[in-house]
């Protein structure tokens, strides 16, 4: 019985303790998760978590392992054999035989060379894949992260609608009670109210959308539920000309960089598939011994190129070169058609955001305090009220949407411009 009650005390106290250390886990990744997250601490995330980045590692791996295949020679064969030998006519003798030979294919010089070519060029690629995909998926998280901080602003706008209509309606109510508004502005105010409310819920829902999009290029690294803070950057000083931004995409933008590896890769397989019509020959030595004879012998093996002189795959590769050649073409193209986009749109809100800087923001807060004060002495209606503060939310999503505009620009414009390359890790 004593036996009994130890190991029930002793498996309560391990229970005990087991569920304190539960409740403090749990109270401390509560607190890892509710603290808002900053844009650098995303995106230090990027090189252990992300997809992407490993795949783009991963070929680059491939690469590597790629030229070390290219470089290595054939392995020598080695061939054993025997038997029995039996004496024909006078004087022959019976008994056993041996053979010893060794085999080595001779690696041809210019088609190691050219093999080695292929792999080099594949390295070159691997490596500007890697850093277009580091660049893209950069850019991608900024986006995401800033289209989280958009939608919490235009919420945060819903929310001051909504508390501000909240109290005109409480006003018109007091005046419809005294009686000294009509009924219909209370019918009015209501109406704007609900809308207020809908556009608020809305608001939420997009906030939740916008953080389910940056959580899923992490997966478990970011919780379910988190919070985000931060501010948009400065924009550019000074924006380059078209034509200085085109040349400097077209020297630094990695994508382009690897399309023309891809082409120097298709030029170099030509080659190598061109330098195997040679005979590959194949040097071989050994000895054989039978019953009162034992020979020496040093052969050279050459294959005959009479029927098949590699046509298919040369052909096959000048098509790849061909094929290789027309998507860098239409690569560099599509570059500069995203490049010249991106540069209209910043400019375009650039504009817009320097409007309402330079005084179109002030004008509507005023002319919503007119409008409120004017109706609180009888000068004006609900309606021209509602009006001015509609105006007034209609303005400060405007130019909310013109900073976060100009902001996606700037981003497209620093992943083609390759701004962001000096932070990647080698």
């Amino acid at each position: 019985m004593r036996r009994s009650r130890k190991l029930f005390y002793s498996a309560l106290s391990i229970l005990r303790y087991l569920g304190l250390i539960f409740t403090l886990s749990t109270f401390w990744h509560g607190n890892l998760s509710a603290e808002p997250l900053t844009l650098p601490q995303v995106l230090s995330l990027l090189e252990v978590y992300n997809p992407s980045i490993a795949n783009a590692k991963a070929r680059q791996e491939l690469a590597q392992a790629a030229l070390v295949t290219s470089r290595a020679y054939p392995n020598p064969e080695l061939e054993i054999g025997g038997g029995s030998s039996t004496g024909i006519g006078a004087g022959a003798l019976n008994g056993s035989n041996q053979q010893v030979f060794m085999s080595q294919p001779l690696d041809l010089p210019f088609v190691r060379e050219a093999r080695s070519k292929v792999a080099e060029a594949g390295i070159i690629s691997a490596d500007e894949a890697n850093r277009h995909v580091w660049l893209t998926v950069r850019s991608q998280v900024r986006l995401a992260f800033y289209e989280i901080l958009r939608r919490q602003a235009e919420l945060q706008i819903s929310k001051d609608n909504e508390e501000l209509l909240t109290q005109i309606r409480d006003k018109i109510k007091l005046k419809v009670e005294v009686g000294e508004a009509p009924r219909y502005e209370q019918v009015k105010s209501e109406a704007e109210l609900l809308n207020a409310l809908k556009l608020r819920e809305s608001a939420e829902t997009q906030v939740d959308d916008a953080k389910s999009a940056l959580h899923m290029m992490f997966g478990t690294a970011l919780p379910h539920q988190y919070e985000t803070v931060g501010e948009l950057p400065a924009p550019l000083v000074s924006l380059p000309t078209l034509e200085n931004l085109r040349q400097e995409v077209l020297d630094k933008q990695p994508v382009l960089q690897q399309f023309r590896a891809e082409v120097q890769m298709a030029q170099a397989k030509v080659k190598f598939q061109q330098n195997l019509r040679y005979p590959q020959p194949t040097l071989k030595a050994g000895a054989e011994r039978d019953p009162g004879l034992e020979q020496w012998r040093v052969n050279i093996v050459i294959p005959l190129p009479l029927w098949n002189q590699r046509q298919g795959p040369i052909g096959e590769a000048a098509a790849e070169l061909k094929q290789a050649e027309a998507l860098a073409n239409q690569q560099e193209y599509l570059v500069i058609r995203e490049l010249e986009n991106a540069y209209n749109r910043y400019r375009i809100a650039n504009r817009q955001v320097e409007t309402f800087d330079a005084g179109l923001l002030k004008e509507a807060e005023t002319v919503l305090k007119v409008a409120e004060a004017a109706y609180r002495l009888g000068e004006r209606g609900i309606l021209d009220y509602l009006d001015a503060q509609r105006t007034y939310r209609t303005v400060r999503n405007d130019y909310l949407n013109a900073r976060f505009d100009r902001q996606a620009a700037q981003i497209i414009l620093d992943r083609l411009r390759a701004t962001d390359l000096e932070n990647l890790k080698s």
